[in-house]
């Protein structure tokens, strides 16, 4: 009886350490399964912190970078109304600035040498010397002129050289002659022949080309002009009018404060006589300009 009771104590001794070894190695498993979720979690926690400390980083630099940029342009801004402060303050000391003087007005004068006197020999029927026989081609001019500037780079294609257009008016004396139709009349009638001045008038307008433009020193050209001739004394077919061209160059040179001397040649020349009366010829002189 004795036995049995041991026995039994024995079985169910063996049963409970049984039951409690499995009921611990149960409780370890549970144990590694919370501890593996456990670290699971902190490794999510740990790389979700990361993250945010990353984007935390590309904020900061950003904020940083938007920070500077306001900065450089607040500089930017300062420094160009300092500037325009600046400028604006020197155009109010400054002194009023006076402009280049490019147009001009000049008094001319000199001498004239025709290529044929007005005068012939032969008849009074050639070179219109019917009203005044004059064989002299040599006289002398005086007359005035404006220059209008009109750019001073020739329409952009050369660096200081001007483009202008001269408007002028001459006149001009190659002495007297004997009135052929007057001798003839005071002949019949027995009175002293009659005189005429042979006296001309010219008015042109020239493109003109300055070279040097802001020297004091400048050369000019004509390449071109237009002509128109008046006559004192009528051609034979009583004309008084004719047009042609004139072609010249010449320098002048700024002494003083605008006031300009100059020297100046040309050559007159028309595609016809007036009814016969040649006016074709040279022409010299000098001038006095006054820039404004």
């Amino acid at each position: 009886m004795s036995f049995t009771k041991t026995k039994l104590a024995l079985g169910v001794a063996a049963a409970t350490l049984t039951l409690v070894g499995a009921q611990a190695q149960a409780a370890g498993a549970s144990a590694e399964r919370v501890a593996d979720a456990a670290a699971r979690k902190t490794e999510a926690l740990e790389a979700q912190m990361q993250q945010m400390a990353e984007q935390m980083q590309a904020m900061q630099a950003e904020l940083n970078r938007v920070k500077t940029a306001s900065s450089a342009k607040s500089s930017t801004e300062t420094a160009k109304i300092q500037e325009l402060d600046h400028w604006m303050a020197s155009v109010k000391s400054a002194p009023e600035t006076s402009h280049a003087k490019d147009n001009l007005v000049a008094v001319r004068g000199g001498w004239q040498k025709l290529d044929h006197a007005r005068g012939d020999n032969d008849s009074v029927l050639n070179d219109g010397a019917l009203l005044s026989n004059n064989m002299n081609s040599d006289g002398f001019y005086f007359g005035g002129a404006f220059d209008f500037n009109v750019n001073n780079d020739l329409f952009g294609l050369m660096d200081d050289t001007s483009f202008g257009v001269e408007i002028g008016v001459e006149y001009s004396e190659f002495g007297k002659g004997l009135n052929t139709l007057g001798t003839v009349t005071a002949v019949n009638a027995t009175v002293s022949p009659h005189q005429s001045t042979d006296s001309r008038l010219r008015i042109n307008a020239s493109p003109k080309i300055k070279f040097m433009h802001d020297s004091k020193l400048r050369p000019w050209i004509i390449p071109v002009g237009l002509d128109i001739n008046i006559l004192g004394v009528p051609s034979n077919a009583v004309s008084v009018l004719n047009a042609g061209m004139q072609f010249g160059g010449g320098v002048e040179y700024d002494i003083f404060r605008g006031i300009t001397l100059g020297t100046d040649v040309r050559y007159h020349y028309s595609t016809s006589k007036v009814d016969g009366t040649p006016t074709d010829g040279f022409s010299t002189g000098g001038y006095v300009g006054f820039k404004f």
